[in-house]
């Protein structure tokens, strides 16, 4: 159960010895560096004209910084393992100072953002979202600095269930398969029986399920299993506590709602209106997240979640407060890593050959050893 406890948040390997196993030995770019930054332009420009298409969705512009007494930023998991960046701001030679924090996910801004950009139901918002996580382990697809789609949808009362998650959920993964059919076509030698492609559909399950097929498993190996079996999946119910005593994954209690009771298709018990996506990555021979995204808490399920986390104090906060006063829309919204995406259509090994970023000298070495080239 110790293993279980400690894969709960932290994502990554957390290991070089055994990262250095992970990264594949064989590795030859199929695409060059100068190639890749084309590809990369193409993808991101079609999946960000594919959600707004397929969501409704315009495109605004996103802090990166946040004033720390907005309650803006995101926790990432409830366990405070991972903390924002924060700087004074001696403005006006500190009689009229800020107190400021570097984002690490735009997740309870955008929220805000519906209301200020005049969001009705069925209209949403999309960001260019960069965040820095200054927490994570630095691995193959883990890194610092952070850049996502951010997006987020304006929906109604009776939206707010499994079936309207699931259909969300297809039209984001016809975005992405999409995306690489695209770019496919621009890069002919992207198609390779080497690697294979996304699969059209994507296999839906809850966390229960996950636990009920492998219950001696910790989170990550759970998903490695069955994404050996099925190639892409969503995992509904995340942050849920399942019958082992742990929720499958951390999750923070202030915007995606996981503690809501569903029923599954043949009818048993589940939680949660939320989930990720996660594919198989033939290059690393890995799991490999996608997305973050979720139905987002009302008034009775923010107060509920943040009683099971210990964390009430959070509703004096303006943001929380703009929820429990139904200030600010009911939602539906996400994340989707861009580098991430691309690593996996470009059928990258690192995070590395997509982002430009910080990296530990003896992560650098590694990849230079193994023929992978990360960019500086």
């Amino acid at each position: 159960m110790a293993d279980k406890k400690a894969d709960l948040a932290g994502p990554g390997i957390g290991d070089y010895d055994e990262l250095e196993k992970i990264l594949p030995t064989d590795y030859n770019s199929i695409l060059n560096p100068r190639e890749t930054q084309k590809a990369i332009t193409a993808v991101k420009n079609y999946i960000e004209a594919g959600l707004c298409k397929e969501l409704n969705l315009i495109r605004v512009e996103v802090p990166l910084i946040v004033d720390v007494e907005s309650g803006v930023n995101d926790d990432l998991d409830r366990d405070g393992s991972r903390t924002p960046i924060q700087f004074h701001m001696s403005n006006d030679y500190d009689k009229n100072p800020v107190d400021a924090q570097v984002v690490q996910a735009a997740t309870k801004w955008k929220r805000a953002a519906l209301k200020q950009f005049g969001m009705k139901a069925g209209e949403g918002i999309i960001t260019d979202m960069r965040a820095v996580r200054k927490d994570y382990f630095l691995d193959h697809d883990h890194s610092a600095y952070v850049d996502q789609w951010d997006w987020e949808l304006v929906i109604t009362k009776e939206q707010r269930n499994l079936q309207f998650l699931t259909e969300v959920i297809e039209k984001i993964w016809k975005v992405l398969t999409g995306a690489e059919a695209h770019v496919q076509e621009l890069f002919p030698q992207l198609k390779t029986d080497k690697y294979p492609d996304l699969p059209k559909k994507l296999t839906f399950l809850h966390a229960e399920d996950l636990l009920d097929r492998y219950p001696d498993l910790p989170r990550k190996q759970r998903e490695t299993e069955i994404l050996k079996e099925y190639p892409a999946v969503f995992i509904y119910g995340i942050g849920w506590i399942l019958q082992d005593g742990y929720p499958h994954e951390m999750r923070a209690a202030d915007y995606d709602e996981w503690v809501t009771e569903t029923t599954s298709k043949d009818g048993r018990p589940m939680h949660g209106l939320n989930g990720d996506i996660l594919v198989w990555n033939p290059v690393t021979k890995r799991r490999h997240e996608l997305t973050s995204m979720g139905i987002r808490v009302n008034a009775d399920t923010l107060r509920k979640q943040l009683e099971i986390t210990d964390q009430l104090d959070f509703l004096k906060l303006p943001y929380h407060q703009a929820i429990l006063n139904n200030d600010i829309p009911l939602c539906i919204g996400g994340g989707i890593g861009q580098s991430r995406t691309c690593m996996t259509l470009l059928k990258k090994a690192h995070l590395g050959e997509i982002s430009v970023t910080v990296w530990p000298k003896i992560l650098k070495d590694m990849c230079k050893k193994k023929n992978i080239h990360v960019l500086e």
